[in-house]
Parts: structure tokens; sequence; C-alpha cells
């Protein structure tokens, strides 16, 4: 009789997965257009520009003021849909493709119970993920801890996805870098929104996958204490891309190439060059959040994507924080354990101070 160990068939279903979605030929690689011409250099030096100097330099963002309408409600409950023009500075939004410029959020919340005495979490797209259904699924459920959902929609995704560009496959490496470039400031003036406009008495940031990495950088440079909540989680971008499943020889050798929007990789390997540009998402680089003990990663045992190390060098950079850990893999846990999800995020808003007390 054969016995199977449960945690090698997760494993090994994530570098299947991984091989046909990103090592075959069924669909187009990751960068096929290379590595982005001048908008790399302008990212690189915009991303560094993320670390304030001094307290509160790059606080408060640009408020947003989205334009609702109301998609279904019932008797405890309502969906909106919301509409925004970036609020990124213009040398972002001109580097944005056109269909990028126009942000769009769902917004699901319990009626009849005011803000102050309610939490709403911010959810940021995991890879592929183009729509709002995935996430108002893994929110609903709140609902009846008085918990809110609002949902963004990232740049290069869903209807901001630029034509040329198939699924989630980014054309150039500047663009990955763009994507979570604004995606931060997005999520942040969403926060400043909920806080001062909308008055919420607790909030929060959570992301799945990509969104992970996204999430635990708002919550770093949020200036006051909020829940952050990266699920299945690396530390940097570099552990996906140059270690992890979505590496492939395919990349190496069309980043060597010269294109529309590449240029040469200054008289370095291409593997080196991605390993730096990718080093800028190492989110240990990033201040500690304001209340390290509301910040929860949720990691698998037998992540193909993700390594154990990777999420523990997270960790022991922002101490208090805490890791907890489900059965599975990358794939199956982003399944089968949005219960575990679900608990992080209304244990990181119990580790919060109410803004102020509910009468």
């Amino acid at each position: 009789m054969v016995t199977v160990n449960m945690g090698t068939l997760y494993y090994v279903l994530d570098h299947v997965y991984g091989a046909l979605l990103h090592r075959t030929k069924l669909s187009p690689p990751f960068f096929s257009r290379g590595w982005g011409g001048t908008k790399l250099d302008l990212l690189e030096k915009m991303i560094n520009q993320l670390f304030p100097e001094v307290e509160g330099q790059n606080w408060p963002p640009n408020l947003v003021q989205p334009i609702w309408k109301t998609v279904w409600e019932s008797k405890t409950a309502c969906l909106r849909e919301g509409v925004f023009r970036t609020p990124c500075d213009e040398q972002l939004y001109n580097a944005l493709p056109p269909e990028s410029h126009t942000a769009r959020v769902a917004f699901l919340s319990p009626k009849f119970v005011p803000p102050q005495k309610m939490a709403c979490v911010v959810h940021l797209a995991g890879t592929g993920d183009h729509a709002f259904e995935r996430r108002l699924r893994l929110g609903g459920p709140l609902l009846k801890e008085n918990i809110a959902t609002m949902v963004l929609e990232s740049p290069f995704y869903g209807r901001r996805r630029p034509m040329l560009q198939r699924g989630a496959k980014l054309l150039c490496v500047s663009d990955l870098l763009l994507l979570g470039r604004v995606t931060i400031e997005e999520a942040r003036s969403l926060l400043y929104w909920l806080d001062y406009e909308a008055g919420y008495g607790k909030m929060g940031v959570c992301g799945l996958s990509m969104g992970r990495v996204h999430a635990a950088m708002v919550g770093s440079l949020h200036p006051t204490p909020i829940a952050t909540l990266p699920f299945l989680s690396p530390h940097s971008a570099v552990v996906a891309f140059c270690e992890g499943v979505l590496k492939t020889p395919r990349h190496g050798k069309l980043l060597k190439k010269i294109s529309p929007c590449t240029r040469p990789p200054r008289r370095r390997g291409s593997e080196e060059r991605m390993r730096n540009v990718l080093s800028l998402t190492d989110v240990t680089r990033f201040p500690v959040p304001k209340n390290p003990n509301a910040v929860i990663f949720v990691a698998a045992t037998d992540d193909g994507y993700i390594p154990k190390h990777s999420v523990l060098e997270l960790q022991k950079a922002w101490p208090g924080s805490e890791v907890r850990w489900v059965s599975g893999g990358h794939v199956s846990s982003f399944l089968l354990h949005n219960g575990a999800f679900r608990k992080a995020i209304v244990d990181g808003l119990n580790r919060l101070q109410w803004k102020e007390s509910p009468l």
C-alpha cells in the first residue's frame, strides 16, 4: 500500500499548476516586452521615495471622492461600486496605461450601523484576481461581525487592463513596480477616506498572494495603528519571480532582447538585474507598523510559491507580529482556508483600540 504525504502532494500541485500557467507556451510569459525603458528608472526612484525622511512626510495622501452607485441591497447589507481618478501624482499617472487611470472599488457594508461602531478592511488583489467577487466572498461573512469590506481593482487588472495585455501577464518589468506603487497610493487614499470622510472606528488592509506584499507595505506606511493582514506572503517579489514557481528560463531570454519598451541591462545579467529591481519590493526595508501586534501573517506549510524562511524573515523584521500556519500549499490554501483568513481579520481588528468608543 502506497502512503501519500499530503504536504508533498500540495507542494507538487503548486509546481504543476505553476508550470502549466507560466512555463508552457499555452499562454504568453510575464514581461514579454522587456524591462520597460525609462519607466523602470522612474519607478525605482519613486519607490525609494516611499520611505519618509521625517515622520508624516508622505501623509496625508491625496483624498479620493468615489462616485458611488448601489449594486444591490438587502435588509441588513448594501453593496456599492465606486469609481475615482487614481490619486497618484502626475508622473505616475502619465506612466500608467490610459485604461488604468480610473480606479474601481466595491464596498460591502452592514446597514443601520454607525461607521464609528464598525471596522472596514481594504482587500487588495492577488495575481490574476481581476474581479471583485472572490474578495467579496471572503469578506461577506464578516458582515455579522460589523466588518465592512472594500475591494480595490488593481491597475493592469480587470477593466483597468491594457488592451495588449493577456490576462495577468504584465508586458514589462516596470509594469510590476508601477502596479504596486499605484496600488499602495490608492489603498492609502481609501484608508484616509474611510478614516476622515466616512469615520470608521477601526480599519485594516489585507491581501492574498501578490496583494499580501502590497498590504504589508500599506500597513507599514500608515501613520496610525491599523490591522495588517498579509496572507500567503513572502518578504519580497524576488522570492516568487527569481526563486519560486514563477521563475522560468523564458524570462531571461526575453529580457536580453531589445524591443520597443526594452533597454540593455547595463553590463549585468538579466537574472541579476531582475533581483536588483525586485529587491525594491523587500518589505523588511519598510518601517515596523504602528501596532505590530495587529499584524497577522497566514502562511501555508507546504507552499511551492513561498518558502517558510521568507515568511519568517518578515516576522523577524516586525517584532510582535504573528504567523499562523495552515496545512496545504499555495493553491490549495487559496481555495480551502478562507475561514483561517477571516479569523485573522477578526483577531487583527480586535487588537486595535476604537478610534472613538462606541456609545
